[in-house]
């Protein structure tokens, strides 16, 4: 992951792209499942292959990236009230207990085990947690820039991820945590539309944000 002072930069930089807030905010909520909810049977069923250090570290730090996710649209459902935020937060639960599966599995320690919402392990998440919370409290519009920015980051380092792991259960849950962020950010970008404002990508590319915009909404969880 890109570091936080950096990371910063550039939300601020998103922040400053985007046009003047105006009143016409139509809640464009996205569901708080995609459709497949049976992940622990598939899981359960792939083998249990060896683990390499890149996996474990994988693991252990996407299931704090997730609940970075939760927490933060937790809060913006509670500040704002918009229910995007709610059902999203209720997808990113899910996407925790997925990654939390996988831990159990292979035996690894739990890195948000006796965490509260807003508290991780990680300093460089605990940042995000802080400047994400700052920044999506200035409007509902930057609220929504929050969101969309979260579900970019989470590509980011869902698709350098994937390139790195092996593992079939492992490929089989960040596969669909991908397609869920995809989801994700399709949503909050058109609630940025209908806010009077845009996104530009700050983490994937150009090229892979217009596709995804461009393309329906996946099945997976």
């Amino acid at each position: 992951m890109k570091n936080s002072s950096q990371y910063l930069r550039m939300l601020l930089a998103a922040s400053v792209s985007i046009f003047a807030f105006t009143a016409c905010d139509k809640d464009e909520s996205a569901p708080a499942s995609t459709g497949n909810n049976n992940y622990s049977a598939q899981v359960n069923n792939l083998p249990k292959e060896a683990l390499s250090t890149v996996e474990s570290t994988s693991l252990s730090f996407m299931r704090e990236e997730e609940k970075l996710a939760r927490d933060v649209y937790t809060y913006l459902y509670e500040y704002w009230g918009s229910k995007i935020f709610n059902n999203i937060a209720s997808s990113e639960q899910t996407h925790m207990d997925a990654v939390l599966l996988l831990l159990q599995k292979y035996a690894l320690p739990d890195p948000a085990a006796g965490l509260v919402p807003g508290e991780f392990k990680n300093p460089a998440l605990q940042n995000l947690y802080r400047d994400l919370i700052a920044q999506g409290k200035k409007s509902i519009l930057d609220a929504y820039v929050v969101g969309a920015t979260i579900e970019d980051l989470d590509l980011y380092d869902l698709y350098n991820a994937l390139e790195q792991v092996d593992n079939q259960d492992i490929t089989y849950v960040y596969e669909n945590l991908a397609k869920g962020s995809r989801n994700h950010l399709r949503s909050y970008y058109r609630n940025i539309l209908n806010a009077g404002g845009t996104y530009i990508p700050q983490f994937i590319s150009q090229a892979e944000f217009d596709e995804i915009i461009s393309s329906p909404m996946e099945t997976g969880f």
